[in-house]
């Protein structure tokens, strides 16, 4: 989806994987149902940390600088949902962004598509709000975390790509106003959500479709993540 979020009230928590070692690669999440399928992929593979920032720049930028104080990656990968903003990306479709030629090389190799995401402060509920940022900075899906992630990687000199499957499409509103359910931490209100379902029940199926989106888009990001990192 537009911000990349499931409705998770613990998804600001911040956790790794092989977290007394550094490894090869580290793969970076906002939140645990996206990085889910990934980590059971990969549970045999080596050398391979797991990150989850929590929601938004703010919780990114924490944690991934409070990773690189301990730990020394040789290359990070910044992943999870995207909303899209081009009309022609489909549910589930991986899209990949970054300046760094080797990792470039490896994305393109894997038949992964580039792409231009943009780093929203706040999750683009409707479809009108989505063609207003495509209108205005020309990118093909937005996110909240990965500008933060690739920012911080550059200052510390170690090579990163965003790496995003679109949860939601241009053309369609999200179910309910997400930015109006967060708290001051940016996970999700379990009295706000609870109280937004009393008050309109009919969303109920629109938010289990968008579930069902997320997961798909989870599992396709993971399928290409695996084959990414054993490259």
């Amino acid at each position: 989806m537009s911000d990349g979020f499931t409705p998770d009230p613990k998804s600001h928590q911040t956790e790794a994987r092989n977290a007394k070692r550094d490894p090869e690669t580290l793969v970076c999440f906002a939140l645990k149902e996206e990085a889910r399928p990934f980590r059971n992929l990969c549970a045999d593979i080596p050398d391979i940390g797991i990150l989850v920032t929590g929601i938004g720049r703010r919780n990114a930028d924490r944690s991934i600088r409070d990773y690189l104080k301990e730990h020394t990656p040789q290359r990070v990968f910044t992943c999870g949902f995207a909303g899209g903003l081009n009309p022609e990306l489909k549910i589930g479709d991986v899209l990949f962004a970054t300046t760094d030629d080797p990792l470039r090389l490896k994305l393109e190799g894997l038949g992964v598509p580039p792409g231009k995401f943009h780093c929203a402060p706040n999750v683009a509920v409707t479809a009108a709000e989505k063609f207003k940022l495509h209108r205005m900075t020309g990118a093909d899906a937005v996110e909240m975390e990965s500008e933060v992630v690739q920012a911080v990687c550059r200052e510390h000199g170690v090579p990163c790509a965003t790496v995003r499957s679109i949860s939601d499409v241009a053309n369609e509103d999200l179910p309910l106003n997400f930015n109006e359910l967060m708290t001051d931490d940016r996970a999700i209100s379990v009295p706000k959500l609870t109280l937004a379902l009393l008050k309109g029940p009919w969303q109920v199926p629109r938010l289990m479709r968008l579930q069902r989106n997320t997961r798909r888009a989870a599992r396709r990001l993971a399928v290409v993540l695996v084959k990414l990192v054993a490259v």
